[in-house]
C-alpha cells in the first residue's frame, strides 16, 4: 500500500502535479493502528509507481526513463524500437527473457502490465526530454490493453 495515499489524492484534487514513490523511499510496516515502523527492504520505484497509479485510478501511467522508446533486443545488432504494443505483446516479449534487461526495462514493463491489468487505460515510456512530445503521440512507447 502507499502509506501517504490520502495526502497524494488531496494534492491531485487540488490541482498539484505530484511526483511520488521514486527510488529511495523509506520502507515501513504497519504494526496496527497505523503505527509504522521502519523495516529492512527495498522499495521498487516502478512497482510502487504502478500501485500508486492504480490507487489514484490514473488514466495514463507514464514512466520516464533513460531512453526515448522501448526496444526489443536492446543494444544488439537486431535492436528494434517499439512505438506501440499491446498487453499480450508485452507479456510475450517479457516471457521470452531476451528483450528487456532484468534490472532495467523488465520491471518497467511488468509494472505497466500490472497497471493495465488492473483497469488502467494506457501506459507510456519515454525519456524526460521527450515527455511533451510523447504525450502528443510523437514519440515514446505506448502500451495498451
Amino acid at each position: 500500500e502507499v502509506v501517504e495515499l490520502h495526502s497524494i489524492k488531496a494534492l491531485i484534487e487540488a490541482g498539484v502535479v505530484v511526483i511520488a514513490v521514486g527510488g529511495g523511499g523509506i520502507p515501513v510496516i504497519d504494526k496496527g493502528d497505523r503505527y509504522l515502523v521502519g523495516t529492512a527492504a527495498v522499495i521498487d520505484k516502478d512497482y510502487a509507481s504502478s500501485l500508486l497509479a492504480q490507487e489514484v485510478k490514473a488514466d495514463l501511467f507514464l514512466i520516464s526513463t533513460a531512453v526515448e522508446k522501448v526496444a526489443l533486443n536492446f543494444g544488439k545488432p537486431d535492436q528494434k524500437w517499439i512505438d506501440k504494443m499491446t498487453v499480450a505483446e508485452a507479456k510475450q516479449y517479457l516471457a521470452a527473457g531476451t528483450h528487456f534487461a532484468k534490472g532495467s526495462m523488465a520491471p518497467k514493463i511488468q509494472a505497466i502490465l500490472w497497471f493495465l491489468e488492473a483497469g488502467g487505460k494506457e501506459a507510456l515510456i519515454t525519456d524526460p526530454g521527450n515527455i511533451g512530445r510523447a504525450l502528443r503521440g510523437e514519440t515514446g512507447t505506448r502500451v495498451i490493453p
